[in-house]
């Protein structure tokens, strides 16, 4: 049977990346969003076991020591999050394709443990279109929205640690995108020799 691919999407806040995410994964039935874990305040509009598995800390660090997580952060000084292992891998190993919607230090602890894993980097267009993006949430104080800014120039500069960069300046544009990589992933050697292994040996059959 042929296995999934990981992929790692990562971005600082703002950018437009569970957006997108959402869009390819709504347009693609063979690719899924992790639904990570984590000990942050649930946000209005969020769903329990839909946007994230909403922990308390003493639950997350007990997980962390049964080994439980792919990876793991603390976010912004106190909440943490965190991937499980074992869905990951089963949802691989069934055939279809696994997002990580993470952070570049997450995104480097899953390479180290899963070498094959896909990489990839959204950024907006410009830091004057991020903080309008922040801005516009309403959520926030401005303090926090700063705090954001601070936290995603640093964040950005890990872009080179991906495999694939998208810029989210036209929303169809990097969706189309961002569905290229997905597509021209499933078309490597080793997932086509997987899927397509009789075919390929008839063709080399000789009479």
């Amino acid at each position: 049977m042929q296995t999934g691919t990981l992929y790692t999407v990562s971005a600082p806040s703002g950018a437009g990346k569970t957006s997108l995410v959402k869009a390819l994964v709504d347009g693609d039935s063979q690719v899924t969003v992790s639904v990570s874990h984590t000990t942050r305040s649930m946000r209005p509009g969020e769903q329990h076991g839909v946007n994230y598995h909403f922990v308390d800390r003493d639950e997350f660090l007990q997980m962390l020591d049964r080994d439980a997580f792919l990876e793991h952060a603390q976010v912004y000084g106190d909440n943490y999050y965190g991937t499980s292992k074992e869905w990951v891998e089963e949802t691989l190993a069934s055939g279809r394709d696994v997002i990580l919607e993470i952070d570049w230090q997450g995104a480097a602890q899953v390479r180290r443990l899963m070498p094959g894993t896909v990489g990839i980097f959204i950024l907006p267009p410009s830091q004057e279109a991020l903080r309008e993006r922040l801005t516009g949430r309403g959520q926030d104080e401005q303090s926090v929205i700063e705090r954001r800014m601070e936290q995603a120039i640093d964040e950005m500069s890990h872009y080179v640690e991906a495999d694939y960069l998208v810029i989210n300046d036209n929303f169809d544009q990097a969706l189309h995108e961002l569905r290229a990589i997905v597509i021209a992933q499933r078309q490597r050697l080793k997932h086509q020799q997987e899927r397509c292994g009789d075919l390929l040996q008839a063709l080399l059959k000789r009479a």
